[in-house]
C-alpha cells in the first residue's frame, strides 16, 4: 500500500474545488481525494440536485475508482472552502459511510482523515456496523 500524509490528501480533494453554478444548483464546493490500497489516486466533487438525486464528492471519488476497476479505499478525506477562504476537512455523512464499507467489506478500516492531524478507520464512524445475529 502506498502512504499519503493528511497534508497530501487534503492538498489534492482541494485542487479539484471549483465551485460554480448552474441554475440555481451549486456544483463543486466540496471536493474528495481517495488513495487505494493499489496506491491509485481518485478524487471526485460533489453534485448538488433539486431532487435529491446528486451525490457526495466522496461518491464521485469512489465511482472514479470502480470505474477503474480498484474496490479497496486505504484513505479518504473531503473538504470544503469558506467564502472567505478557509479550508476545512468534512467527515464523511452516514451515506457515505454505508457506501464506503459497502463497496468493499475491507474499507471498514479504510482511514478517514478529518482534519491535518487526525484520520480514524471507518468503523469508529460507523457504529454497529456488524450484520445483526438473528433474534431466534
Amino acid at each position: 500500500m502506498t502512504t499519503a500524509s493528511n497534508d497530501d490528501l487534503i492538498a489534492s480533494a482541494a485542487a479539484v474545488l471549483h465551485p460554480h453554478t448552474v441554475g440555481d444548483r451549486l456544483f463543486g464546493d466540496v471536493g474528495s481525494t481517495l488513495v487505494t490500497e493499489a496506491g491509485s489516486r481518485y478524487s471526485g466533487v460533489c453534485i448538488d440536485t433539486a431532487s435529491g438525486t446528486g451525490f457526495c464528492a466522496e461518491h464521485a471519488a469512489i465511482a472514479a475508482m470502480v470505474t477503474a476497476r480498484e474496490h479497496r479505499i486505504a484513505r479518504i478525506v473531503a473538504v470544503w472552502r469558506s467564502d472567505e477562504g478557509g479550508l476545512s476537512g468534512l467527515p464523511p455523512c452516514g451515506r457515505c459511510r454505508e457506501f464506503i464499507r459497502q463497496i468493499d467489506p475491507g474499507n471498514i478500516d479504510t482511514d478517514v482523515v478529518l482534519d491535518r492531524e487526525t484520520a480514524v478507520p471507518l468503523r469508529e464512524l460507523l457504529p454497529r456496523h456488524e450484520w445483526p445475529k438473528p433474534l431466534a
